[in-house]
């Protein structure tokens, strides 16, 4: 069989084509169709497969196996029938975006700091960059303004197969020893990389790089950027999010930021008012509770924290056992049971095994949650 002639090699804008079926193979989950010539780019190098239809038949992967590209589908095609396919246009112009802007990141990289690309994963909403040094905040944000200062120039990329001789004097990125003839591909100032995946022929057709995160990752660091219309996508849904936060808390949306400051310390001031409130209530329920025995308790609104507080505090004064209840958002209800001197391990299995609880602690003290309601554990104390 001959070779799959690579028509996204001739021209990456090609969308549509014609092709004749040279083999279909019954695969485990469909159909491998094999074409004499396709403009369906196979995964490989960091850069996932085209979609799209052959004969309106969705192509749900695309692997290139030596010489050949392997289209699979769910239909089988006949060897011999003439094709029309067509790639997933809006997919791959994506993806040219994200790998070209990889290109002038990890370049300037390279270029400046001396780091190597080691990772590269192109996902559907970010691309990952494993890098084999370490970058900070700082300046990854010089790199990305240098990225897109470099992409709004809008030079021609040039994709070129230098001879040997040729290929001895040149200084270019690649993972990996490479033999017989190599593919580079050149952005003007910013990068030099042996690549097989497809790239947009401008720079300016990038749009626009935005570095997210930095990590810390084995050796060096990883980087989680976009490129492209992600970017505004991306910008959309931030911009969204900080119009609602801004109608939320009647502020500018220039302002947000402002204002969650001003109300984080109106909730620390107001937390510890409430704190202090509970110290007292508890206390107040010691007193209350003095020589009183064993004692159940209910209070509505109390975190996890405060209810441990109180039983404390009235375990410290009654002469039994004390339980504090209070009831979450969704019916069930936390609880801190402890006596003194105590061994509270029995009883709080047989509660947890009668009320559908969880929970647990020190013989003499034990924290979890019910799902019951107050009548039903009640009854439970009452026996």
């Amino acid at each position: 069989m001959s070779e799959t002639k690579k028509l996204y090699y001739e021209d990456v804008y090609q969308k549509e084509f014609t092709a004749t079926v040279q083999e279909c193979r019954e695969l485990k989950d469909g159909y491998g169709i094999i074409l004499d010539q396709t403009a369906f780019y196979p995964e490989g190098g960091g850069q996932p497969c085209d979609f799209g239809t052959l004969n309106d038949i969705p192509v749900t992967d695309v692997q290139e196996e030596g010489e050949v590209i392997v289209h699979h589908t769910e239909k089988a095609i006949e060897v011999g029938q003439e094709i029309k396919g067509k790639i997933d246009w809006e997919r791959r112009f994506d993806l040219m975006q994200q790998h070209s802007g990889e290109h002038i990141v990890s370049g300037l990289i390279h270029e400046a700091y001396g780091y190597n690309n080691v990772g590269f994963h192109m996902g559907s909403d970010v691309i990952t960059v494993d890098l084999s040094g370490v970058l900070t905040e700082k300046q990854l944000q010089e790199i990305e303004e240098e990225t897109n200062r470099k992409i709004w120039e809008n030079t021609a990329v040039e994709v070129f197969y230098p001879s040997e001789e040729e290929l001895e004097t040149l200084s270019y990125r690649s993972k990996k020893e490479l033999t017989g003839q190599v593919r580079l591909v050149r952005f003007p100032g910013s990068d030099l990389c042996a690549c097989c995946g497809t790239h947009v022929t401008h720079t300016g057709e990038i749009g626009a790089v935005k570095i997210l995160t930095v990590e810390n990752f084995r050796e060096g660091v990883r980087v989680t950027m976009i490129c492209g219309k992600r970017v505004l996508d991306y910008l959309n849904m931030v911009n969204d999010q900080n119009h609602q936060i801004s109608v939320k808390l009647s502020a500018k949306t220039e302002e947000t930021a402002a204002a969650v400051e001003r109300l984080q310390d109106e909730n620390f001031r107001l937390k510890g008012k409430l704190m202090h409130m509970v110290d007292e209530l508890s206390e107040t329920e010691a007193q209350r509770y003095e020589d009183a025995g064993s004692v159940l308790a209910f209070h509505e609104g109390l975190e996890a924290d405060q209810v441990r507080k109180m039983a404390d505090a009235i375990m410290q004064k009654c002469s039994g056992c004390c339980a504090v209840f209070s009831r979450n958002e969704d019916g069930s209800y936390k609880y801190a049971m402890g006596e003194l001197n105590g061994d509270l391990r029995q009883f709080t299995k047989d509660m947890n095994a009668a009320l559908n609880g969880r929970g647990g602690g020190k013989p003499f003290f034990v924290q979890g949650s019910v799902k019951a309601t107050e009548e039903e554990i009640r009854q439970f104390f009452r026996q």
